[in-house]
């Protein structure tokens, strides 16, 4: 026990640096399948801040399912942003005691594993909850470093796109969707005129502004973590963040509202018909879509994949489509309840209760006989080409940071972004301390 204490601490010591001491250790298993009657089960999960109420309405759903079946009770806590799901991961897993079950980000995946607090899942705990079988392969590609060590279990997932206004897009005569991204800002000028705008961005969002340094950087052949190295200050990096500050600052194809827009207040903004894309979405989005002015006059399109500044990827560019995106279960080790942890996982990657939640929130199932069940809806075509076009982000301890210090570069440059263009010095010197952060990260992971 003394030695999975020290390596939890050295394990998260690599995410960020920690005060508090190992103070508690799991203990062994005391439930049974069926016999959890006066037991709670404790799920961290994200917050859905796009539809709350109908959010709250599933999870007593869900718990009233559980307590049918086992007896027992699900308590619900949620996270909003990266930081307070990095926070919750390393007070839990520094304490010994909190959640039973995770449900976290894939981005978020290694900085769990890296800490060896959360059940390794081996043949009898995947029978468990149904077989790995159960899961589509394409899901399990960020589950844990390789097939014999993962703590991932697929729960939903998110391959990201953009939604595109059709009817904006025929009357400023273009034919189809841009492909590259400077095809995609010389677009959005020909759909900018009066209070019509080309691009709906996020950019005060928790999760989606580092997405877009990623994408363009890895197609232009920088993975951003090379080995032990951070390659944050980069002239790829820099291209990606000027090209991402520049559609407001510099082009002003884009709204200057959305400068304080999340990407729930994008999708509104793009919903009311005065947009010509939304970028960074995902099926999740569907719902509002169908519901706004829009409905009848959208589509799903892949993010363009060539790099800005080119007109075709470079050798050593990949074609990412889109991060490996979703969100996985893991079951804590200093759980009291794995037995029950692994019912709960069960019932939620079950293809009826999978399928369900695709509908009330637009999220991709996991399970592959829900997903195959879908294939029909030619509406989710490119999403399915972006699902097999994803990307994993790097598999390390550090990614969280990592993660987090991209965050920060449109964190620190949002006050000047409605006061015209953002320049290289300013980029450089934000990268300068995002490249500092990632490495300490990364040396620390070590």
């Amino acid at each position: 026990m003394l030695n999975r204490k020290i390596r939890t601490a050295a394990a998260l010591a690599g995410v960020t640096v920690l005060t508090a001491a190992l103070t508690a250790c799991g203990g062994d298993d005391d439930s049974g399948g069926g016999g959890g009657a006066g037991k709670t089960l404790n799920v961290l999960i994200g917050a859905n801040t796009q539809f709350p109420e109908q959010f709250a309405a599933w999870q007593k759903s869900i718990s009233d399912k559980f307590k049918a079946a086992t007896g027992a009770t699900v308590k619900f806590e949620t996270f909003a942003s990266a930081n307070d799901e990095l926070t919750k991961i390393q007070t839990s897993v520094v304490s010994g005691s909190g959640p039973d079950v995770y449900a976290v980000g894939t981005t978020f995946t290694p900085t769990a594993y890296s800490t060896g607090a959360f059940v390794k899942m081996g043949d009898d705990e995947w029978k468990k909850i149904g077989g790995k079988e159960k899961f589509n392969p394409a899901t399990l590609g960020i589950s844990g470093p390789d097939d014999n060590n993962q703590v991932g279990i697929p729960w939903v997932s998110r391959p990201f796109v953009m939604a595109y206004n059709t009817e904006l897009l025929k009357a400023a005569g273009i034919a189809k969707p841009a492909t590259t991204w400077d095809e995609l800002t010389q677009q959005a000028k020909q759909l900018t005129k009066g209070d019509q705008y080309g691009l709906a961005i996020a950019y005060k969002d928790n999760f989606d502004p580092w997405k877009f340094a990623w994408g363009m950087s890895v197609q232009a052949g920088n993975p951003l973590v090379d080995g032990k190295t951070a390659k944050l200050q980069d002239p790829a990096v820099q291209k990606a963040f000027s090209t991402y500050f520049g559609w407001l600052a510099t082009d002003k194809v884009v709204d200057p509202a959305a400068v304080g827009w999340t990407n729930p207040q994008a999708l509104a903004a793009f919903a009311k018909g005065k947009t010509g894309y939304f970028l960074l979405t995902t099926t999740t989005a569907t719902n509002s879509l169908e519901q706004g002015a829009v409905k009848g006059k959208w589509a799903f399109a892949l993010l363009p994949t060539v790099p800005p500044g080119a007109t075709s990827r470079p050798a050593n560019g990949v074609e990412a489509a889109s991060i490996l995106s979703g969100d996985n279960l893991l079951v804590a080790d200093y759980s009291k309840n794995k037995d029950l942890a692994f019912e709960y996982v069960k019932l939620v990657t079950d293809p009826e209760v999978q399928l369900d939640y695709y509908q009330k929130f637009g999220n991709l199932p996991a399970n592959a006989s829900a997903l195959q069940s879908l294939a029909s809806d030619q509406r989710l075509a490119p999403v399915t080409e972006a699902a097999q076009k994803s990307v994993a982000t790097p598999f390390t301890g550090a990614w969280g940071d990592i993660q987090l210090a991209l965050t920060n570069v449109a964190v620190q440059t949002l006050p000047d972004l409605t006061k015209g263009p953002i320049s290289t010095a300013q980029i450089d010197t934000r990268l300068a301390a995002a490249q500092k952060s990632a490495q300490s990260a990364l040396d620390r992971a070590k």
